[in-house]
């Protein structure tokens, strides 16, 4: 027999020995016969080995015990069988298994305390899979789940357990996970594995987050249960608000595309249409009314589109004053009749509270075409379209063709490249600005252009609409503000003192870093703030007069002067426009032109006129587009300051403009007599 075996007569004096048994005592079955075995071992002496002995013989009933033998310091696992002559022992030495026993229990123990202070349901599971322990809060989770998913107890199967609540995919998942756990496979890097999981419970659905970590080299694992309900109804919430828009309600860009990426890939045979709605004059109203009369609007807009689709069909708000409609199955001809259809709705006034506000809109359709499979190209198309019907002037309905296209491209590519390398592309001509009572140079105007790579220089209406849409205006003239400034002062450094005039767009005034910018370029190049004029149109100072007027009157405060563009072309208020800090007004060609209709040979009395006016309000006057000798006598006799135009000068790049100059002073000096005369002003090259 492997295990070790010998006898004990009734005085307790060892009988027999098997080979066994002489190993494990250490000693020889010579050594250890008829000896007793308390005399051969003294520390049997009161041990419990020596009573269950005694014991054996007083009552004739085997005894199995283990017991630790204090001389060697070792557990031993001991049965005793009584026999006529005494009684037969077998023993072995268990003291590495006791050993881990009683460490594997200490660390049940621990852990089981451990798992107490965890505030989420926790079960510690053995290999087999079986619960070895909880923690209070596993058992307190059935107070909220129902009957029939109680938590398991000790040594209930943990998988068994887990399948009375789950639906059996996620169940096989979970089970897969936690089996690869249990062979001693890693299902992460960490070795740890996760599973998200769903049930019932009184108040709905919870959901919770199960984490297994192994523990130990036994294989015993900890599962954590923790309640994630609370963050998943909000991640299903910001998921929710992430496609939808927050004023209406209404999927948004980012939902729309979905959406319209899977009407493309589904299998229809009819087509797939994008209509784009883009309210006109929606700013207005803004302006007029408040912003919160226009929420209201815009909520009641998208209520009312909806009520004129069909049904399957979708309604998106892009942003700002724009609204999307996906039209699923239908042609360039059912889409047209679609948005013909919403032109109409919009024929009723909405009722915003007690105010009634008529609103048109300017509608765009491209209906997806056999090559067209993606969503951003379908609503790029339907974009242009609509780009179009608000070109066309407003409240119409324009289909999508592929001219636009090329349109749109440009404009993309006109973004993209000011976005990128084009500001290092632009290059600044300037014009000649003439006194007229003298005809010397007063000052130029910059004018910027672009050197496209392909393209060649292209004048600033190629390009600036977009970049006032893309915003990439603001760096644009605040390049030019850098370049022009520096420009003067190296001219003024060489004896050439000429004002300098820029364009700004309405746009710096709504970022409020107009004055900054200025006085950066100005500290820069060290020009004085007098010899800077900035020219603005009176459309752009119309669409925030108080923000214009406080921003130029910090400019004016430190010296620059301001010029009013284009007068003429716009429709703001006299009485307003005046109200600013201006300096100059430059009228517009048209104006000059009509002025010539009018006048029939005469003076021109409208001119006359609107000269009289900018003198009584202590404003210099500037006619723009002399092209003519007839038009430079006509603003010499309405009494305009000065003037501009090809007749008196060409725009020129900076290294034409000094022996430009030079060749002016050479000839008189004086442009306008040249002009006059007949005598050819000095070409710009």
């Amino acid at each position: 027999m492997p295990d070790a075996v010998y006898r004990l007569d009734q005085h307790g004096r060892f009988a027999y020995l098997n080979a066994s048994a002489e190993r494990l005592l250490g000693h020889s079955a010579d050594e250890l016969l008829g000896r007793d075995a308390r005399d051969a071992f003294p520390g049997l002496r009161g041990s419990l080995a020596e009573d269950q002995y005694h014991q054996v013989l007083e009552d004739g009933r085997p005894r199995e015990f283990q017991f630790l033998y204090e001389p060697k310091g070792r557990w031993y696992e001991v049965r005793i069988f009584p026999d006529p002559a005494g009684a037969a022992v077998l023993f072995r030495d268990v003291d590495l298994r006791h050993r881990r026993d009683l460490e594997r229990d200490a660390q049940v123990r621990q852990l089981t305390a451990v798992l107490e202070a965890l505030p989420s349901p926790t079960v510690l599971v053995g290999r087999d899979g079986r619960i070895l322990s909880t923690n209070g809060a596993w058992i307190r989770i059935g107070e909220t789940l129902p009957d029939v998913v109680l938590p398991g107890r000790a040594g209930e199967d943990y998988l068994m357990v887990m399948s009375r609540g789950l639906e059996p995919q996620v169940h096989a998942g979970l089970a897969a996970g936690l089996r690869a756990l249990l062979d001693g496979e890693e299902p992460s890097d960490d070795g740890t594995f996760r599973w998200n999981y769903s049930c019932a419970n009184r108040q709905g659905i919870g959901w919770f987050h199960l984490q297994a970590t192994r523990v130990d080299d036994e294989g015993r694992v900890v599962i954590t249960h923790t309640d994630i309900t609370d963050q998943v109804r909000a991640q299903e919430q910001l998921l929710w608000r992430a496609q939808h828009d927050d004023l209406t309600g209404l999927p948004n860009r980012s939902r729309l595309l979905e959406l319209t990426g899977e009407a493309l890939a589904a299998d229809h045979r009819a087509g797939v249409a994008l209509l784009v709605l883009d309210l006109d004059g929606f700013k207005t109203v803004n302006d007029s009314l408040g912003h919160q009369i226009g929420d209201e609007l815009l909520r009641l807009v998208g209520g009312r589109i909806s009520e004129q689709i069909r049904p399957g069909d979708a309604v998106a708000r892009l942003g700002a004053d724009q609204f999307v409609v996906l039209a699923h199955g239908c042609d360039a001809s059912e889409a047209a009749a679609l948005a013909f259809r919403l032109q109409s709705a919009f024929g009723r006034p909405f009722a915003v509270g007690e105010i009634s506000v008529p609103v048109s809109a300017s509608i765009g359709v491209a209906v997806a075409r056999p090559e067209v499979r993606d969503a951003h190209h379908l609503l790029s198309d339907a974009d242009a379209a609509m780009f179009a019907a608000k070109s066309s002037g407003r409240d119409r309905v324009h289909l999508f063709s592929p001219a636009l296209r090329e349109a749109a491209r440009w404009r993309l590519e006109v973004a993209t490249r000011l976005r990128g390398d084009a500001i290092d592309q632009l290059v600044v001509h300037y014009q000649p600005v003439v006194r007229l009572d003298t005809g010397h140079v007063e000052g130029v105007e910059a004018l910027v252009r672009w050197q496209h790579p392909e393209r060649g220089l292209l004048s600033p209406d190629t390009f600036l609409s977009v970049a006032e849409e893309t915003g990439q205006i603001i760096p644009i003239t605040r390049w030019l503000l850098r370049e022009t400034t520096l420009k003067a002062a190296q001219w003024a450094a060489q004896g050439l003192n000429l004002r300098m005039s820029v364009n700004v767009s309405a746009r710096h005034f709504s970022t409020e870093t107009l004055v900054r910018d200025v006085r950066v370029a100005l500290q820069h190049s060290g020009l004085p703030a007098d010899q800077l004029i900035l020219e603005l149109t009176e459309t752009s100072v119309a669409e925030d007069p108080t923000r214009a007027e406080d921003q130029l009157s910090l400019l004016r405060g430190f010296g620059v002067r301001v010029a009013i563009d284009d007068f003429g072309t716009g429709w703001s208020s006299l009485a307003q426009l005046f109200a600013l800090p201006i300096g100059t007004l430059k009228i517009d060609r048209s104006l000059l032109a009509a002025a010539e209709r009018v006048a029939a040979g005469e003076t021109g009395a409208v001119l006359t006129a609107i000269v009289g006016l900018t003198r009584t309000l202590g404003i210099r006057s500037v006619a723009e587009g002399i092209e003519t000798v007839e038009h430079l006598r006509m603003v010499q006799a309405a009494g305009c300051d000065m003037a501009q135009g090809w007749l008196l000068g060409h725009p020129m790049p900076a290294e034409r403009l000094p022996e430009w100059v030079r060749e002016v002073r050479q000839a008189g000096g004086d442009v306008c007599a040249l002009a006059a005369g007949g005598r050819a002003v000095p070409a710009a090259r």
